[in-house]
Order: structure tokens, then sequence, then C-alpha cells
């Protein structure tokens, strides 16, 4: 049975709070949140997939991967990571860019915040994402980010099972 997603986005704080309970261990979750071959396999919504160029998970180290659309398109994005706290949390700048990691002006950055912590029923996955602004908030909402993000972390459980 899939467990509920809570997506609550604050304008007044211009942030978004994810949180998920998956049915699984911290260091299996974690493994699935910080390796590049696991995250292709559910970070991006069907039919779209998740292709990593290249990345080096430790603090300073940079995420950069395309989402890949059934037709071919391919959009860019990387994340650079800060904080890292083994099996406990980390976090990272996320940025579209293009393939060499550039960022592109027009998109807004957003810091992201994953927290893991073992439950009862296995591990609660915590997302805590911030904005620049209410209309960079907004912006990324408009290109359906709730939807493919709660798409992605259900992926993710279905992986899990």
């Amino acid at each position: 049975m899939k467990s509920t997603i809570i997506f609550n986005k604050d304008f007044d704080s211009d942030s978004v709070y994810v949180m998920k309970i998956y049915h699984a261990d911290v260091s299996k979750l974690w493994q699935y949140f910080t390796q590049a071959e696991l995250l292709d396999e559910w970070w991006a919504p069907k039919p779209w997939k998740c292709e990593t160029k290249s990345q080096d998970f430790q603090e300073g180290g940079v995420w950069l991967y395309s989402m890949v659309g059934p037709d071919g398109e391919r959009h860019f994005a990387q994340v650079q990571y800060g904080e890292i706290m083994e099996h406990r949390s980390f976090d990272g700048t996320d940025t579209f860019c293009d393939e060499n990691g550039k960022p592109n002006e027009n998109f807004p950055e957003a810091k992201w915040l994953f927290g893991f912590t073992g439950t009862e029923e296995g591990t609660k996955v915590t997302v805590n994402i911030h904005f620049q602004s209410k209309e960079a908030m907004k912006q990324l909402l408009e290109m359906g980010f709730e939807e493919g993000f709660k798409m992605g972390l259900n992926q993710l459980e279905e992986i899990l099972i």
C-alpha cells in the first residue's frame, strides 16, 4: 500500500515541505538519494527519465543530470552539495543549467534539504525546498513540479517494494 505524500506550499516563507514514509531502512533510502545509478531509476516522472552526466557526492561536489523526455528533449540541472551528515541529512542548491553546468539565468535556483529518520514503519524522508522569492516558487510550481516530484517519490516506493 502506497504511503501518502505530504506536500505543503508556504508562500509566506517561499518554501515547500515534502514528507513521505518508505517501508525500507534508512541506509537503503540514503543510497537511492545519493548514488547516481539509483537516482537515475526514479528521479524523473515517467515517461521522462533521468540520466546522470556526472556526480561527486561530497560537500562542495556536484550532481549534473538531465531529464530526458519521450521525444528525446533534454533539460539539464545540477545540485551543488552542501553539508552532508551520513544517513541523516544533506543539502544542496539546485539549478537549471546547460550540459556543462552553466546556470540558466531564466530559471531560479532553490536550496534543498533532505532528511532521513528511522521510524517503526521504515524511513521518514523529508524535503525542505527554499526559494529566492514567491515568484521563483510559483515559476517552478507552474512547470508541474508538484505532480512530477510526487510521481518520482511514488516511483521510488514501487522500486523498494
